[in-house]
């Protein structure tokens, strides 16, 4: 079987041009030397708490939510969904970009749906997952 080549989607509105995160997802493909189809969808605070308590059954905004489906064998497939909301107010927040922060939730949301993961308590920025990903923004800065 031929695997198919990489694909990206971005939809909605947020602090970085499509075009970057597409870039920027591609670059992360490439350095994992792995293919995907990925969906990156900006969505509101609202939309993004209303997903949160139906996947994960919390009642709060996250920032990057990640999931990985099943796609024809070989092949990655997943859904990244960023709050822009967030990513503004942790940027404002943090004195950085928005667009920044943004592209930390894609890579993050990559990083998932390639199978990473990392504690869920304070120790994750120290996780190995944490640190690859602070790799990559640093190379799209």
């Amino acid at each position: 079987m031929i695997l198919p080549r990489s694909q990206v989607v971005v939809r909605g509105r947020g602090p970085v041009p499509p075009r970057e995160v597409v870039e920027t997802v591609f670059l992360v493909l490439r350095r994992e030397r792995r293919r995907a189809v990925i969906s990156v969808k900006f969505v509101g605070r609202d939309r993004m708490r209303a997903l949160h308590r139906r996947y994960k059954r919390v009642s709060r905004t996250a920032d990057v939510l990640a999931f990985t489906l099943r796609g024809p064998a070989g092949v990655v497939v997943g859904d990244i969904y960023v709050c822009a909301w967030v990513a503004r107010r942790e940027a404002r927040a943090r004195r950085i970009p928005a667009r920044e922060e943004a592209l930390r939730y894609v890579i993050h949301g990559v990083l998932h749906v390639l199978g990473y993961d990392h504690p869920d308590d304070g120790s994750r920025v120290g996780s190995p997952m944490w640190k690859r990903q602070e790799r990559y923004l640093a190379a799209v800065r």
